[in-house]
């Protein structure tokens, strides 16, 4: 739909079809935070009855257009059935150009995001939480605020500020959040959205019913944060990818979502953390990590489906970044399970390290680790563990894309690298391993729990005629 052409404030085709450019307070290029808070306000002035007719606050639509938007008032959304569209989600790497040269980027086409692109550019100290956030969503009372949604358009927190490493904008710091949703809500929808250089992308508390799907948000310090509690959510089909120290998908305390369809980029602390999550599923994934604990289940997580992901873990390989990691050695493991009746079925895990990186040195890295809890049920996954010594990159440091892409496609003269396929821990029992690592490759007390080694090849006939000859 052709929202620039609708959208005329109260002089268009609908009345609760706004555009911050027509609104008549305020300059949106220059404070687009209050231009629509104004707006929200007009809607609330007009939209005062709760029921008139079978109806009485149908919401509104508020639309931004290309260009850039700074917003130097946080926006506060207290009312139901709003949408704020864009015309274009904007994203480019902001990594990429302030890890480049300046003589470089003069030649450059373009060096800032665009889209519908508001800047965040809040007055007075910014927290880590809704003090920080440029679209804060928060209403007391019944019934919840319910379907909020926020499509296709650009959050850019421009600039990454903790300098106490000596490394400004690649600390993934600055205490801005592009949305967050402060009280519980129903049925919100976030969808091709572009969230760059915020510490925090999304962050919803007390969600039901919420989609985050086909957004585009990466190069933030945490992507997507579902806590407090919530049930019956799906993140699904995202481009995502957070900093060494933040999570690019995290919930908390949630019972039925859904994690599909999701390309992770690497760098974040993990791709996937859970807390307390249950009867929830992780399915069709795409996860890639520079880092041990990639996937994380901890706080008594149950119940939950963890299948048909592609999981890759390998070394960073551009230059800017290679100092950093998070923190974490190579026992904690790829996948890190703590809690009950989870299911790992049919994972291709490829783990492609330099045993340079390995930590401890000399040490085998562990894949799945189980640490506690009861009754989980690994089958069938394969393993593909290979080394190779990383070669000098004397690529720029512009040059990111075509680094990062060398690295993946390197699968030539690569070696076998011994693991521990699977791992669990005493503190775990009642568990069944079955085809997810070799004899030799699982670290399992069998007395306590159920295990059936992948067959090796060439060793089963040797097994065979054994029996044979006896």
């Amino acid at each position: 739909m052709e929202l620039d052409k609708l959208s005329r404030g109260h002089g268009g085709p609908s009345a609760n079809v706004y555009s911050v450019t027509e609104w008549p307070a305020g300059n949106p290029h220059d404070d687009i935070g209050a231009v629509i808070n104004s707006i929200i306000a007009d809607i609330k002035r007009r939209q005062a009855a709760p029921d008139v007719n079978d109806g009485g606050k149908p919401g509104a639509v508020i639309y931004i257009p290309p260009g850039d938007f700074r917003l130097r008032t946080q926006v506060r959304i207290d009312i139901s059935f709003l949408r704020i569209v864009g015309s274009g989600h904007g994203f480019t790497s902001s990594s990429i150009r302030f890890n480049t040269p300046m003589r470089e980027l003069e030649q450059w086409h373009e060096v800032w995001p665009g889209g519908s692109r508001v800047l965040v550019d809040l007055v007075g100290p910014a927290g880590d939480g809704a003090a920080g956030a440029a679209f804060l969503v928060q209403r007391a009372g019944n019934p919840r605020i319910s379907s909020v949604e926020f499509a296709d358009f650009c959050i850019d927190g421009l600039h990454f500020t903790d300098a106490s490493n000596g490394d400004a904008e690649n600390s993934y710091r600055n205490g801005k959040t592009g949305i967050h949703i402060a009280s519980a809500s129903d049925s919100f929808r976030i969808t091709g959205m572009g969230l760059v250089y915020l510490e925090h992308g999304v962050v919803s508390h007390h969600a039901d019913a919420s989609t985050i799907d086909n957004n585009f948000i990466a190069e933030c310090g945490n992507c997507i944060e579902l806590r407090g509690m919530g049930q019956a959510s799906k993140i699904s089909n995202n481009l995502i990818g957070a900093g060494y120290n933040g999570h690019s998908i995290y919930a908390e305390n949630f019972g039925g979502l859904l994690v599909s369809g999701n390309n992770v980029f690497p760098r974040g602390r993990s791709s996937i953390a859970f807390s307390g999550v249950v009867r929830s599923s992780i399915t069709g994934n795409r996860l890639h990590s520079f880092y041990p604990g990639m996937l994380v289940l901890s706080g008594n997580c149950s119940e939950n489906l963890i299948a048909s992901n592609h999981l890759l873990r390998d070394h960073e390989p551009w230059a800017p970044m290679t100092r950093y990691d998070n923190g974490l050695d190579d026992q904690f493991g790829l996948l890190h399970l703590s809690g009950d009746n989870n299911s790992v079925i049919a994972n291709h895990i490829s783990a492609s390290i330099d045993t340079r990186f390995l930590k401890p040195a000399n040490e085998k890295p562990v894949i799945i680790r189980i640490v506690s809890g009861t009754g989980n049920y690994v089958a069938n996954n394969h393993i593909v563990a290979t080394t190779e010594r990383a070669t000098a990159n004397d690529a720029p440091n512009s040059d990111c894309f075509a680094t990062q892409v060398e690295a993946i496609l390197s699968t030539g003269n690569l070696t076998a690298l011994e693991v521990v396929a699977v791992q669990v821990e005493p503190a775990s029992t009642g568990n069944t391993i079955l085809d997810s690592g070799s004899d030799i490759e699982v670290l399992i007390d069998k007395s306590v729990n159920a295990f059936r080694g992948t067959p090796v090849p060439g060793q089963a006939r040797a097994q065979d005629s054994s029996r044979i000859d006896s």
